[in-house]
């Protein structure tokens, strides 16, 4: 028999996106602590779905929980971003294979692309990125896959977040997004998933190049 999720509480959930959402925009930089009643009275709740909502960010990635620093932001290092983007190299560009191949709608792709064009600001660009990297893999056909890819995009967002404010590369990133959308909307599934395997590894290779084996390899 299946077992069903337990639902996150409502006040969890708004404070879990919430702070969620200051770390990958930036407002809250890796390595800051994050102190449970300041959040608290941040966001005018108690302690309790604060405290649960970092021990759900914990097991994203997002945060590191310890015993004698208390909670901070995770941070980023070419360690943790060869290890993120290594994941994605292996199961994104299969992923975008298999959506090409299944024939499946990619409006949102072209939505979530039309958003980052139109993004005012680094926070919006970055959530907009995001979601065009899932709409690519979240119709694989293959929900294992696809969860799978959902438990790294957290972490490979923050990698982001900490590249952009030290290099902002987004416009050549949205000019390797519009290809790589080229190639799928025109059926070439080979073509896009080599794109979008180039676009994954050259963006860490120019964000961390220490993150690069001996060979030349993440």
């Amino acid at each position: 028999m299946t077992s069903v999720p337990t639902p996150i509480p409502s006040r969890t959930q708004f404070v879990l996106e919430a702070v969620k959402h200051r770390i990958l925009t930036g407002q809250l930089a890796p390595g800051q602590a994050l102190v449970e009643v300041e959040l608290a009275t941040h966001y005018g709740v108690s302690k309790t779905p604060v405290r649960e909502a970092l021990k759900t960010l914990a097991g994203t990635g997002l945060v590191v929980m310890n015993q004698y620093k208390g909670v901070t932001v995770r941070m980023v290092d070419a360690d943790m971003a060869r290890e993120v983007y290594d994941v994605r190299l292996l199961l994104e560009p299969e992923a975008l294979r298999r959506t090409v191949r299944g024939t499946a709608d990619l409006d949102a792709a072209r939505e979530a692309l039309e958003r980052a064009d139109r993004a005012a600001d680094t926070a919006e660009r970055s959530l907009a990125n995001r979601e065009f990297h899932r709409a690519l893999y979240l119709p694989c056909g293959n929900p294992l896959l696809a969860r799978m890819l959902d438990e790294v995009r957290d972490q490979a967002a923050l990698v982001s977040a900490v590249a952009w404010a030290a290099d902002p590369s987004w416009e050549r990133e949205a000019a390797e997004h519009r290809e790589i959308l080229r190639l799928a909307l025109a059926g070439d599934a080979d073509g896009a998933s080599r794109a979008l395997h180039a676009h994954i590894a050259s963006f860490v290779e120019r964000a961390f190049p220490q993150a690069q084996g001996e060979d030349g390899s993440l």
